[in-house]
C-alpha cells in the first residue's frame, strides 16, 4: 500500500490553498468542532452575492463574479462537509439551513420552467474561465440541478421551486437509468440525489441498474486508466461512504494508491486540465489537496 506524506500535504495546504480549504481540511483532521464548522461557512459567505447566489471565483476554472449554479453547487459540497463533521454541535444545522435557504431566491430565478438548473450561466464570459465552460450556453441538466437539490434537502431547505426541481430530478434519473446514458459526472449527481431521497425502494433499484454499467461508463474510471475519468474514489472517499460497496475494493485500492502515487514533492497534488491562470490553478491544487488527504487519511 502506497501512502502519501501528509504532514508535506499540511505544508502545502498552510502555505498554497485558500482559507476555505485550509478551514475544512482543519475540522476533516479533527476535532470537529461547532466554532470549526461555522467557520467554513464563514469563509463560503464571502463569495456571496446580493441575488443570494454564489460567485467570485469558488469554483476556480470560472472567474466571474457573477453567481452561478456551478458555484453553488462547489459552496454546497463544502456545507455538506461542514455539517456532517459537527453534526451534534450547537448552531451548526442552523447555520447549514440560514446558507441553504439564501440560495433559493438565486436559483429560483435561473431554473428552467421545469425546475432544472444549467450548470453556467453565460455570463461566466465576463472573465477568464478555462476552456471546457466555452461561452456558457448549457442546458439544464441531473448536473449540477440533483447535487444541488440533494444537499439543500440535507441541509434543511424547502421551497416550490426545490419541490420541482425535485420531481425534475427523479424524472431525468429516471430517464438515464433506463436509457443507459449516465456518464462520470452525471453519475456523481445521480449517486447523492440517491443517497439522500427518501423513496429507499426507488433508489435501491436504480442503483442495481447502475452497478450493471460502471465498467462502461464514459468519463468513469472504474478501474486507473489513462486520461480524464472520475473514479470510485472522488464518489466515494471515505470506507464508511453509501456508495463504497458500489465498487471492488481491488479498484478502490488501485486508485488509492494512484492517488498517492501523484503527490508532488511540494506536499500538494496536481490538476489534470489547464486552469484559467496561477490563480487558478494553485486555488485548485488547493481544492484537489485536500480531497486527496480526506481519503488518504481515511485509508490509514
Amino acid at each position: 500500500m502506497d501512502s502519501p506524506d501528509l504532514l508535506l500535504a499540511g505544508e502545502f495546504m498552510c502555505t498554497a490553498a485558500r482559507l476555505l480549504e485550509r478551514r475544512l481540511a482543519a475540522l476533516q483532521a479533527g476535532p470537529a468542532t461547532g466554532p470549526g464548522a461555522i467557520a467554513v461557512f464563514d469563509a463560503l459567505d464571502g463569495y456571496r452575492n446580493d441575488d443570494g447566489g454564489l460567485g467570485h471565483a469558488l469554483e476556480p476554472d470560472v472567474r466571474a463574479a457573477a453567481s452561478q449554479p456551478l458555484a453553488v453547487d462547489f459552496g454546497l459540497e463544502a456545507a455538506e462537509q461542514a455539517v456532517r463533521a459537527a453534526w451534534g454541535e450547537p448552531g451548526v444545522r442552523e447555520r447549514g439551513l440560514r446558507f441553504a435557504t439564501a440560495l433559493l431566491p438565486f436559483l429560483d430565478s435561473v431554473a428552467e420552467p421545469g425546475g432544472g438548473l444549467p450548470i453556467v450561466l453565460d455570463t461566466i464570459t465576463e472573465a477568464p474561465r478555462a476552456d471546457h465552460w466555452g461561452d456558457g450556453d448549457f442546458p439544464a441538466g441531473i448536473n449540477p440541478t440533483a447535487n444541488i437539490v440533494a444537499r439543500l434537502r440535507l441541509l434543511g431547505a424547502s421551497s416550490t421551486w426545490l419541490d420541482s426541481a425535485d420531481a425534475y430530478c427523479k424524472a431525468g434519473i429516471d430517464r438515464a437509468v433506463g436509457e443507459g446514458t449516465l456518464d462520470g459526472h452525471s453519475l456523481a449527481n445521480t449517486l447523492r440525489y440517491l443517497e439522500h431521497t427518501p423513496d429507499r425502494e426507488w433508489a435501491d433499484a436504480h442503483v442495481r441498474t447502475i452497478a450493471e454499467g460502471l465498467a462502461g461508463m464514459d468519463f468513469f474510471h472504474l478501474h486507473p486508466a489513462e486520461g480524464y475519468g472520475v473514479t470510485p474514489v472522488d464518489l466515494a472517499p471515505l470506507p464508511d461512504d453509501r456508495w463504497r460497496a458500489l465498487f471492488p475494493a481491488g479498484a478502490v485500492e488501485a486508485h488509492l494508491d494512484v492517488l498517492a502515487a501523484a503527490q508532488q514533492d511540494d506536499g500538494g497534488w496536481p490538476i489534470a486540465w489547464t486552469a484559467p491562470g496561477p490563480a487558478a490553478t494553485l486555488e485548485w491544487r488547493g481544492v484537489v489537496t485536500a480531497r486527496a488527504v480526506r481519503a488518504s487519511a481515511a485509508r490509514r
